[in-house]
């Protein structure tokens, strides 16, 4: 589980992740990151699951499930970043899914900085 300190709840939070930072995209997901100098430190993540992905039950799985597992991967991002995760569809599984879309978007981070 991810602690207070890492997970993203302000909508201008997500907004501006969403609209200004990188994207790497899949089948089911996508990954926004953005990173600058005068966010708080420590990365955040915040997820944006629609109600066409399924009802109440299945969208708090797949929260849970990916909160899990991008716990594990927050090491591949600065300290001043903000995660946004959005789901486009069902998947029983999401883990090596996300794993991917990390290793592209970290390629992108390293390319630009």
């Amino acid at each position: 589980m991810l602690s207070s300190a890492n997970r993203l709840r302000s909508s201008k939070d997500f907004s501006r992740t969403t609209k200004v930072g990188f994207r790497a995209t899949s089948h089911s997901l996508v990954l926004y990151v953005h990173s600058a100098e005068n966010l708080p430190t420590g990365p955040q993540v915040g997820l944006i699951i629609n109600k066409s992905v399924g009802g109440s039950v299945a969208r708090h799985r797949i929260a849970r499930q990916l909160r899990h597992a991008i716990k594990d991967q927050l090491i591949a991002f600065p300290k001043q970043t903000q995660i946004v995760i959005r789901v486009l569809r069902e998947k029983p599984e999401y883990t090596a899914e996300l794993s991917e879309l990390v290793t592209k978007i970290s390629s992108k981070i390293a390319v630009n900085a």
